[in-house]
C-alpha cells in the first residue's frame, strides 16, 4: 500500500471536509487539545444551511465557533463531557449542555451505542512513514470515538507532539475519510501560579507522601504547589499513573523525582490518558519513551489502580457537607466542571493496599457581594451535584488540616469536618450539626 498516495487522495480543505456533515448528525470533536479548530470554523460557516447538528466535545481550550457563531442554536447544539472555563461560560448562557459521566466509562458510551457518532473530527500530528497518525496527548476515549464514527476526518497539526501509547494510540490512513492540513497548535491549558492558600493545603498533604508512591494529581495552583514541595524534598522513586498529565509532573521529572521504578505495573513508564499544559510540557512529551498514553478505560479503572500498593490520588473539590458528601462539579445548579475521574480515583485509591485519596479545597470563598462564605455546608439543599458520596469520602483537606473520614460515624465525621472549617463558621456548623442530630453531647465545643 502506498500510504502517501492514499493520503493525497484524501487530502482536502476544511470547507470541503465539513460537507460530509448532514442535518441531524452527531459530530464529535473529541476533547481538549484534540479540538479541530479549522474544521470547527468551517462547520460553523454552514450555519443556516444545516439543521439540528449536535456537536459533542469538552474541556475546550479555545472558543468553539459552532457556539460563537450560532448563539440562537439555529443549526448547532453543543454538548460537553466536562466543562472548562470556556464551556462553563457557554453553559451559564444556555449555549452548552453538560453530559454526566465517569471518565472511566466515557469510551463505553461510544462502544455500547449510547453516544452515536456520525462524523468524528480530531486534531493529530503529521502522518508517519507507515501511514499512522498518533493520537498525541488525547488518548482518552479517542479510539472508541473513531471506531463508532461513520465518517472520520483528521486535522493535521504540525506541532502536536507524538506520544507513544499502551493501546488506542493511533489511527491508520486507510481508516480515515478525509485529511485537512494546516491545523493550529495544541491549545495550552491555564497553569495558575500557586496562591498562599494553595501552599498551605499542599503542606497539609505533603506529610502523607513517601518514597515509591504512584501519584495521581490534578491541574491547578494546589497541584503546582505540591509539585514544588516534592521537587524540593528528599522524596524519590515516584511513579506516574494519572488521567491528566500537567506541568506539575514536568517539575517533578526535571527534579529527578519521577523514576517509575517502584510501580507494580507498567514499571519504568509514566502512564497518563490526557495531557494539558504549557508548550514546554508538550515538547517534553514529544517522543518521550519514559511516558506512555493509555485510554481512560484503563487508566481510570479502579481494577487497574488497585494493583498499585502505594497509590496516592489528590484532586480538588468545590464544597462538602457535614455528612461527608462532596461536590466537585457545580455551585448549586450552576455547572462548574464535571465528575471527571474523581470518583474513579477515590474508588481505586481505597482499593490499593496502602492507598490514599485526598480531596482538597480552601475552607471559604468570597461571593459576588464580597462576603466570605464557608465551603463546608451543614447539608446540601441548593441542587449541588454530589460527586463523591459520603460512603466513599476519603481524606478531606483545607488550609486548616486533614480530616480522614473512612469508618467514622456521623457525629465523628461532623466533628472532623468542622475541625477543618474556617474558625469563623465553626460555631454555626456545630449548631447545625446539633439540629441535624449528628452532634454528640460530649463533643468538643
Amino acid at each position: 500500500m502506498d500510504v502517501w498516495a492514499l493520503y493525497r487522495q484524501k487530502l482536502c480543505t476544511a470547507q470541503e471536509a465539513v460537507q460530509l456533515v448532514k442535518s441531524g448528525d452527531w459530530v464529535d470533536y473529541s476533547q481538549s487539545v484534540a479540538f479541530p479548530e479549522a474544521l470547527d470554523e468551517a462547520l460553523a460557516a454552514r450555519r443556516g444551511e444545516l439543521k439540528d447538528v449536535k456537536v459533542r466535545s469538552g474541556i475546550a481550550l479555545k472558543p468553539v465557533q459552532v457556539v460563537e457563531r450560532d448563539p440562537d442554536q439555529q443549526s448547532f447544539t453543543y454538548h460537553a463531557w466536562h466543562c472548562s472555563a470556556i464551556d462553563r461560560g457557554y453553559a451559564d448562557r444556555g449555549l452548552a449542555f453538560p453530559v454526566p459521566m465517569l471518565f472511566r466509562d466515557c469510551g463505553s458510551y461510544y462502544a455500547r451505542g449510547f453516544a452515536p457518532v456520525n462524523v468524528a473530527m480530531i486534531s493529530v500530528p503529521p502522518m508517519d512513514r507507515d501511514g499512522n497518525f498518533s493520537f498525541s496527548i488525547m488518548n482518552g476515549a479517542t479510539q472508541e470515538i473513531l471506531d463508532s464514527a461513520d465518517t472520520v476526518i483528521l486535522e493535521v497539526c504540525e506541532d502536536m507532539p507524538v506520544v507513544y501509547g499502551r493501546s488506542g494510540d493511533h489511527v491508520h490512513i486507510s481508516q480515515v475519510d478525509a485529511v485537512v492540513e494546516g491545523g493550529r497548535s495544541a491549545g495550552a491549558a491555564a497553569n495558575p501560579p500557586p496562591r498562599e492558600i494553595d501552599r498551605q493545603i499542599a503542606a497539609n498533604i505533603f506529610p502523607y507522601l513517601q518514597d515509591g508512591i504512584t501519584l495521581q494529581i490534578g491541574i491547578g495552583g494546589m497541584p503546582n504547589a505540591l509539585g514544588s514541595l516534592i521537587a524540593q524534598s528528599d522524596l524519590k522513586d515516584i511513579g506516574i499513573h494519572t488521567e491528566m498529565l500537567s506541568d506539575s509532573y514536568l517539575a517533578l521529572c526535571r527534579a529527578g523525582k519521577i523514576t517509575n521504578r517502584k510501580k507494580e505495573i507498567d514499571q519504568g513508564k509514566g502512564v497518563f490518558s490526557v495531557g494539558a499544559g504549557s508548550k514546554e510540557l508538550y515538547e517534553f512529551l514529544d517522543r518521550n519513551m519514559d511516558l506512555m498514553s493509555a485510554p481512560m478505560r484503563y487508566v481510570n479503572d479502579p481494577m487497574t489502580i488497585r494493583q498499585f500498593r502505594h497509590f496516592v490520588s489528590i484532586n480538588g473539590c468545590v464544597s462538602m457537607d457535614l455528612y461527608g458528601q462532596v461536590c466537585s462539579e457545580s455551585a448549586g445548579t450552576r455547572q462548574i466542571s464535571g465528575t471527571g475521574g474523581q470518583l474513579d480515583f477515590v474508588t481505586g485509591a481505597y482499593m490499593s493496599e496502602h492507598g490514599k485519596a485526598f480531596l482538597a479545597m480552601p475552607s471559604v470563598f468570597i461571593d459576588r457581594q464580597g462576603r466570605r462564605r464557608s465551603r463546608i455546608f451543614p447539608k446540601f439543599t441548593q441542587g449541588d451535584i454530589i460527586t463523591t458520596p459520603r460512603a466513599q469520602a476519603p481524606y478531606m483537606v483545607t488550609e486548616y488540616g486533614v480530616a480522614c473520614l473512612p469508618g467514622l460515624s456521623v457525629w465523628q465525621r461532623a466533628e472532623a469536618i468542622i475541625n477543618i472549617a474556617h474558625p469563623e463558621f465553626r460555631d454555626e456548623l456545630i449548631c447545625a450539626a446539633q439540629e441535624q442530630g449528628i452532634w454528640r453531647r460530649s463533643n468538643r465545643r
